[in-house]
């Protein structure tokens, strides 16, 4: 149904919480760059409305250290536009500081604990290799 493919890749030795935190950062981000993805709103029968969902479903992989750095790498040699967490954003409380803390490395020293990027699906797959479904 979909040319392209949302894959969100996450550090493998983070927790349950933390996991769950970067992912839906790491999605608004895609959500953010692709707001063509946003559906419609929801409703139910009693006419209770919900806010829209992404239309387009994400893959979640892990990686552990390594192959998070070889993946971010691919990411950057293509140019392709990717969101990132990294480990300094788990004690800032917002946006400004979170900028202002990735601003402080090189990309090849980011600690990275998240990827994610929205790309055709052949490309997502080759650069996203090694990584694993998440379980």
């Amino acid at each position: 149904m979909f040319d392209t493919k949302i894959a969100i890749i996450l550090l493998d030795e983070l927790e349950t919480w933390q996991k769950l935190n970067v992912t839906a950062f790491l999605m608004s981000g895609i959500l953010g760059k692709h707001s063509e993805l946003i559906g419609k709103e929801y409703l139910d029968k009693s006419a209770n409305s919900y806010l829209a969902l992404s239309q387009q479903p994400a893959v979640i992989l892990e990686a552990d250290t390594t192959k998070i750095k070889k993946i971010h790498e691919r990411v950057i040699s293509r140019s392709i536009a990717s969101a990132l967490y990294i480990r300094d954003m788990f004690s800032t409380y917002n946006d400004d500081d979170n900028r202002n803390t990735v601003l402080r490395y090189d990309s090849s020293e980011l600690p990275l604990v998240g990827i994610a990027i929205r790309e055709e699906k052949k490309l997502v797959d080759k650069v996203t290799k090694g990584a694993k479904l998440h379980p």
